[in-house]
């Protein structure tokens, strides 16, 4: 008799602290509060102070940004460069947002420059200006 009071006691409290567990994930409260736009990347431009994307558009348009290298220069930085292996994966830029602002920007893409992703910008192209003064990756919807 005392095995079986002890055993529906035990039933008890395991249910109710499951049922407990069950309502605190189910109330939403582990939601992150970032957000995300991904984008397939068409080109992406290698460049001594950046990175210039020629990304895919919502509407599938191309539309292009910048992206200071030293955004990528320390852990913890505005920028994350992901190498891809050899696999059917296509190159992407995400770009994070916290709370509404920007927060940092993932560019997914082939580890080799020989891959038809990569692009080089002419000598004689004036991009150094675009480079300057940038806060935020700017990103066409």
């Amino acid at each position: 008799m005392k095995k079986l009071v002890l055993l529906l006691v035990l039933a008890v409290f395991v249910s109710q602290g499951m049922f407990v567990f069950a309502q605190n994930s189910s109330t939403g409260k582990h939601e992150s509060d970032y957000y995300y736009f991904s984008y397939p990347i068409e080109t992406i431009y290698a460049h001594r102070l950046g990175f210039l994307v020629l990304y895919r558009r919502n509407s599938n348009q191309i539309a292009r940004t910048y992206i200071p290298v030293e955004w990528f220069n320390t852990i913890g930085a505005k920028g994350e460069i992901v190498y891809l292996g050899t696999g059917a994966e296509m190159p992407t830029m995400t770009v994070y947002y916290k709370d509404g602002d920007f927060s940092h920007v993932r560019l997914r893409v082939r580890r080799s420059r020989t891959h038809e992703t990569w692009g080089v910008i002419p000598f004689s192209a004036n991009v150094d200006e675009y480079f300057k003064d940038i806060e935020e990756v700017k990103v066409d919807f």
